[in-house]
């Protein structure tokens, strides 16, 4: 799999007739519902994280739509959880006690 899928359990909450679905809804939308120009290459969630595997929860698209989305699904997930800063707040001179 590729390096996206190293730190996911995402695999692990597909349902196990994942394959049938994909297929299907790649049969469905053979065009990306994106940019409506190149052909579909995933099926995508259409709801980060919703885990909705319905028909209507799902949409075909491109390598590079999906990429940009994934992208940006992943980049505001890190502004709502921003990491601790990892400075100090500044010491008093010692002299200044």
């Amino acid at each position: 799999m590729s390096g996206g899928w190293q730190n996911s359990n995402r695999a692990r909450r597909l349902p196990p007739n994942w394959q049938r679905i994909r297929a299907r809804i790649l049969t469905r939308d053979p065009i990306c519902k994106i940019c409506g120009v190149r052909p579909s290459q995933f099926c995508d969630h259409i709801v980060a994280k919703a885990d909705d595997h319905s028909e209507t929860g799902l949409q075909g698209v491109c390598g590079p739509c999906h990429d940009q989305k994934s992208s940006a699904e992943g980049n505001a997930a890190q502004r709502a959880n921003p990491r601790p800063g990892r400075t100090r707040p500044p010491e008093q001179h010692p002299g200044m006690k």
